[in-house]
């Protein structure tokens, strides 16, 4: 196989496509659309984020503004926690606008994370929103066959590809050549939505970009370059084993709707229907079943709990809990806290485990689906994938256990020994300045590392592809002919 016969093919392609006046239509088009999605990204971004930077300060103002409380008052008063999104959410927004950004922590339970876009959208967001991301692993692919279809198979009805194998060209020259140029146009494409990328993060940020930035920019531009290649291959594949241009266009399409939309919805019903997921009120349910079985610590009488206060009154060596060298009640409160929390985190990760069954139904089509691995890689990078969302729940949960144990150590040490339990009156109450020295709610997005752990399989599937794509070349130049 001779180098510049390669590059010979490549240079024929890329001159003779962008000679095309439907290509040169079809790219402009695309640069606007590249221009509307990143401006309506960025705007969104900056929109959303700083509302909820605005609703998060109200909340802490609203906290710091409470009065002298007593301790089990203001954990039952609450806050809020707000996620916000990450920079490249401007790229792919991921879950995003279905997962929600707002949850109210408070004393004793658990809620959910609530006000996601969706919910407040019309039904076209079903269809999908119009992110750079969908244009490169969407839209892009389905160009690429448009002008790729007839690389070959109109060679061979015009006879050009006798001239070219009589003349000593080699099939695997041809179609190596044809790939790289191929791959070479896309990236006309690639880059565009790159540097948008590139330029709406640094504008969006309020310092510079950060080495976890660069690294998740680089390995998306990474997998973009092999997930190209891939379609290059298979485009220009498919044209080879094509007797005539329409054939391979009727098959390309063919690929794409079955690669785009019916396989990723398929896993998806499939994870649905093998492993369905329960009713919010069967969750909450269980949680309260379980609670109700070991018992309620705002029952004087829950014999749980009475075991419990024998066994302290016994350690201390006094009879009655007024007589205990800290306040009772909120020692209650404290074990009471301890015991929800580990029902709701048992039956928590159970619900996860559910998700994650479901997901991988989706995670293992991307051995059998570039698109699926792309979308998964491209999501996980972005930040905005569904490991993102449960790390803020998480982040948001044990920010609510901490805050509602703070305040019951406080009612221990602070209260008086001789209340055992309630909060009621003016008199059993702690200073205001107990509520501004406990720190606020961060949002800190997930690491770099944690996201590649997550998506190694997907990686593992798009490298795996790469290999398979030049493999079907090869195995194509084998089998080719010229007829």
């Amino acid at each position: 196989m001779k180098k510049t016969n390669v590059l010979l093919f490549c240079h024929h392609l890329w001159r003779n496509v962008l000679a095309l006046t439907s290509f040169r239509v079809l790219f402009w088009i695309f640069l606007l659309m590249t221009i509307y999605s990143v401006l309506s990204s960025i705007s969104n971004f900056q929109k959303q984020n700083r509302l909820r930077t605005e609703h998060q300060i109200s909340a802490r103002e609203s906290w710091e503004a409470n009065p002298n409380k007593h301790p089990h008052r203001m954990a039952h008063f609450g806050t809020f926690a707000f996620r916000m999104s990450p920079p490249l959410a401007i790229f792919d927004q991921g879950i995003e606008n279905y997962t929600g950004s707002t949850q109210f922590l408070e004393a004793h339970r658990q809620n959910s994370v609530n006000f996601s876009e969706a919910t407040f959208s019309t039904g076209i967001l079903r269809f999908g929103e119009l992110s750079l991301a969908f244009i490169l692993h969407s839209l892009v692919p389905l160009i690429l066959f448009f002008i790729g279809y007839a690389c070959v198979a109109k060679d061979r009805e015009n006879g050009t590809l006798k001239i070219l194998l009589t003349q000593g060209a080699r099939w695997k020259e041809i179609l190596l050549g044809k790939t790289l140029g191929l791959f070479l146009v896309t990236q006309l494409f690639v880059f565009p939505v790159l540097l948008c990328v590139l330029v709406g993060v640094i504008l969006i940020l309020d310092q510079p970009m950060e080495g976890d930035h660069w690294w998740r920019l680089f390995l998306l531009w990474c997998n973009y370059l092999i997930f190209f290649f891939v379609l290059s291959a298979l485009t220009v594949g498919v044209s080879a084993r094509s007797k005539q241009a329409k054939t391979a266009l009727l098959r390309l399409l063919g690929l794409w709707l079955i690669l785009v939309v019916l396989l990723p919805k398929s896993a998806q019903a499939l994870g649905k229907y093998w492993f369905p997921t329960p009713t919010k009120l069967a969750f909450t349910t269980a949680i309260e079943r379980d609670e109700i079985e070991k018992g309620d610590s705002h029952n004087p009488h829950d014999p749980y709990f009475n075991q419990l206060r024998d066994s302290v009154l016994a350690a201390h060596n006094v009879k009655k809990t007024t007589d205990l060298p800290f306040n009772y009640g909120g020692f209650i409160m404290r074990e009471g806290e301890k015991v929800s929390s580990q029902f709701y985190q048992k039956h928590y990760k159970k619900l996860v485990a559910i998700f994650l069954a479901q997901n991988s139904f989706t995670l293992y089509s991307s051995l059998v689906n570039p698109f699926t691995a792309i979308r998964l890689l491209s999501m996980s990078l972005a930040g905005t994938d569904f490991l993102a969302y449960l790390d803020f729940q998480q982040q948001s949960d044990d920010y609510r256990y901490s805050l509602s144990q703070t305040l019951n150590e406080l009612q221990m040490a602070l209260i008086s020994p001789k209340k055992e339990s309630g909060s009621e009156g003016k008199v059993h109450v702690i200073g205001q300045h107990h509520w501004e020295e406990m720190p606020d709610f961060t949002h800190k997005t997930l690491p770099l590392s944690k996201s590649l752990h997550t998506i190694s399989f997907a990686l593992f599937s798009l490298f795996g592809w790469g290999l398979g794509a030049l493999g079907f070349l090869f195995h194509t130049a084998k089998k080719a002919s010229a007829l």
